[in-house]
C-alpha cells in the first residue's frame, strides 16, 4: 500500500469510535487517491483525521457529480411539469434550485409562476418591418430575417447585438443567469439556448461555469470546499447520529460545514467566531497601546516610554513636555514637588483618587492582554505541534516505514500502530488547540466549571505530550538495529499502542464534556483517572 492509498484509507475511521462504524459516502471516493497526494502545511485535516461521528452524514461531490445531480433535477422537472430543458433551467433558477418548490408553485398557479419566472410576458411583438426587412430593437437598423433573432416574448433584435448584449452580461457576473430580455420593460428570461447559439467560446465556458455554480451556491444543504482551488463540494445532512459540522474534503481540507472555518470540534461556531475576531492584529494593538504607552496630556495621541527618566516630549507638532508619572506639565515641576527627576506629585495626586479611573482601565486592559497572551500562546503552540506532526507522518511514510521495516525485518503492514500513533496525535493536537479557545471564554465566576475543565484538558494534554514524545523520540533508535535488541521493538510496541490508547480516551472524555457545555461538572469528582508508570 503507498502512502496516498493510505491517507485516503485512514480517512475512513473514527479515531473517537470504537472502530465498528466506518466512514462510507458512497461512490465519490472510489480510487481517488490521486486527487489527494500529500497533505500540505494548511489544510491537512480532513481525509485521515476523521470527524468524531459513528456515522457519516455529509458526501463529497466532485465536478462531474454536481453535474449530474443538476440535469438530473432539470429533467425531472422537465418531465413532471411539461417543459422544455431550458424552461426547466429558468424554473430552477428563479426557484433556487429547490425541485419541490418548484412543483408546488406551478400546480398552485401556473400563470403566475410562468410569468414570475419568466416563461412568458405580456402580448406578443410584432417588430417593425419595411420592405421586407426587420428593424433590430437595440441598433434600429434594418435585416433581412434570416438575421434577426426572436425571443418568445417577439422582441427581435439582429444576431450582432445579441452576442454583446450576452457578452457583456456574461462578463458582468453571475447575474447573468437571471438576464431578461434586451428591452427594457419585458420580463421574459433569456435561456441557456440563446447563449449556446450567440456567445463565443469563452463566454460560453464562463456562463457553464456560472450556471454549475449556483446549483451549490443557491442549495441550502451544499457548500463549496473553501480549501483554495479546490472545486469539490459537501453536501450536508443532518441525519446523522452526531451533530458535529465538522467534514472532510477529497482535497485534504477539514472544516466546519456550518461556518466554513477550520475544523473545530468541540468548540462551537460562536467561540470561534469570537476566537478569530479576538486574534485580529488590531484588536490586540489596541491592547498593547493601552498598556505600554500614556495619552499626551495636551494632543491625547499615544506616547510610548523609551527612556529612562520620567520627562517626555511630545513630537512636533506638539511638541509638549510633561512628566511621566503624574502627566503634569513638566514646567511645574520645582523644588515644591520634590524636584524635578523626583517627582512625588503622582503618589499625592493617586492617594486623592485623581488617577484612579485611568490606572484602573489600564490595570484591567493588563490583565485582558496577560490572559489572552496566555491562551493564544498554547493555542498557536498546539497548531505548530501539530503542522510539525503532520511533517513527521508523511516522512515515516515516504522514508521511514521503508527503513524501518528492512532493519526490524518485519513487513510495513506490522508497523501500522506507528502511524495510528501520529494520526492520534495530529487529531488530539487539533482538538487541544481549540480548547485553549474555549477556555479563554469561560467565565471567571464559573470557578467550578473552570476547574472542572482545566483539569480533564490537563490530563488529555499530559497524555498527549507523553504519547508525542514517545513516538517522536523512541521510534527513531529502532532504525538502527545494531544499537537496540529485537525484545525492545516488541515494549516499545506496546507502550506505543497503550499511549495511543489512553490518549485516545483522554480526549473522548474531555470532547463530549465539552460538547455538553460542561454541564457533569459535578461528577468531576468521580473521574477516574488513569496513570501508566512508564
Amino acid at each position: 500500500m503507498d502512502s496516498d492509498d493510505y491517507y485516503m484509507e485512514s480517512g475512513e475511521e473514527d479515531l473517537y469510535s470504537d472502530g465498528a462504524d466506518d466512514y462510507n459516502d458512497g461512490a465519490d471516493h472510489d480510487d481517488d487517491t490521486d486527487d489527494t497526494g500529500f497533505l500540505g502545511d494548511d489544510d491537512v485535516d480532513s481525509s485521515m483525521i476523521s470527524s468524531p461521528r459513528s456515522h457519516m452524514n455529509y458526501v463529497v461531490l466532485k465536478e462531474e457529480d454536481i453535474r449530474r445531480q443538476q440535469e438530473s433535477d432539470i429533467a425531472q422537472v422537465s418531465m413532471i411539469l411539461s417543459l422544455s430543458k431550458v424552461e426547466a433551467s429558468v424554473l430552477l433558477l428563479h426557484y433556487h434550485w429547490n425541485v419541490g418548490k418548484v412543483n408546488d408553485e406551478w400546480f398552485a398557479d401556473e400563470r403566475r409562476v410562468r410569468t414570475s419566472a419568466g416563461l412568458e410576458g405580456g402580448p406578443v411583438i410584432v417588430p417593425y418591418s419595411e420592405g421586407g426587412k426587420v428593424a433590430c430593437g437595440i441598433c434600429f437598423d434594418y435585416f433581412c430575417r434570416i438575421d434577426i433573432v426572436p425571443i418568445m416574448c417577439g422582441h427581435a433584435f439582429c444576431s450582432t447585438c445579441w452576442t454583446s448584449y450576452i457578452s457583456i452580461a456574461i462578463n458582468d457576473g453571475p447575474g447573468c443567469l437571471m438576464q431578461k430580455c434586451p428591452e427594457p420593460s419585458c420580463p421574459v428570461a433569456v435561456g441557456r439556448d440563446m447563449v449556446e447559439k450567440l456567445a463565443s467560446f469563452e463566454a460560453k465556458d464562463k456562463y457553464d461555469r456560472y450556471f454549475l455554480r449556483s446549483y451549490v451556491e443557491e442549495n441550502k444543504k451544499t457548500k463549496w470546499c473553501p480549501a483554495p482551488g479546490c472545486e469539490h463540494a459537501i453536501e450536508f445532512s443532518a441525519t446523522g447520529t452526531g451533530s458535529s459540522y465538522d467534514v472532510s474534503c477529497l482535497c485534504s481540507h477539514s472544516f466546519c460545514w456550518n461556518c466554513t472555518q477550520d475544523a473545530h470540534r468541540p468548540v462551537d461556531c460562536d467561540r470561534v467566531s469570537q476566537w478569530i475576531r479576538k486574534n485580529s492584529v488590531e484588536a490586540e494593538n489596541t491592547k498593547w497601546i493601552l498598556d505600554n504607552s500614556k495619552p499626551c496630556p495636551k494632543c491625547k495621541r499615544p506616547i510610548e516610554k523609551n527612556r529612562g527618566c520620567m520627562h517626555m516630549s511630545c513630537t512636533p507638532p506638539c511638541r509638549h513636555q510633561f512628566c511621566w508619572l503624574c502627566l503634569g506639565a513638566w514646567s511645574e515641576h520645582g523644588e515644591g514637588t520634590g524636584g524635578p527627576y523626583t517627582c512625588n506629585r503622582y503618589s499625592k495626586a493617586k492617594g486623592q483618587g485623581l488617577h484612579d479611573e485611568a490606572e484602573m482601565k489600564r490595570e484591567m486592559a493588563k490583565h485582558s492582554l496577560e490572559k489572552y497572551t496566555h491562551y493564544y500562546e498554547r493555542w498557536a503552540g498546539n497548531q505548530t505541534s501539530r503542522q510539525k506532526a503532520i511533517g513527521d507522518l508523511e516522512k515515516f511514510l515516504s522514508v521511514d516505514v521503508m527503513k524501518l521495516s528492512d532493519k526490524q525485518c518485519i513487513p510495513e503492514t506490522e508497523l501500522g500502530f506507528i502511524t495510528d500513533a501520529w494520526l492520534q496525535i495530529i487529531e488530539c493536537r487539533r482538538v487541544l488547540k481549540w480548547t485553549y479557545a474555549y477556555g479563554y471564554y469561560l467565565l471567571e465566576s464559573e470557578q467550578e466549571k473552570r476547574q472542572f475543565f482545566e483539569y480533564m484538558q490537563g490530563e488529555a494534554e499530559s497524555g498527549l505530550e507523553r504519547l508525542h514524545k514517545c513516538v517522536e523520540l523512541e521510534s527513531e533508535v529502532f532504525q538502527y538495529p545494531e544499537d537496540t535488541p529485537k525484545q525492545d521493538f516488541k515494549g516499545f510496541r506496546t507502550k506505543l499502542t497503550t499511549l495511543t490508547s489512553v490518549t485516545k480516551t483522554h480526549f473522548e472524555t474531555l470532547v463530549k464534556a465539552l460538547e455538553n457545555d460542561l454541564s457533569d461538572v459535578g461528577f468531576a469528582s468521580d473521574v477516574e483517572v488513569t496513570t501508566l508508570a512508564l
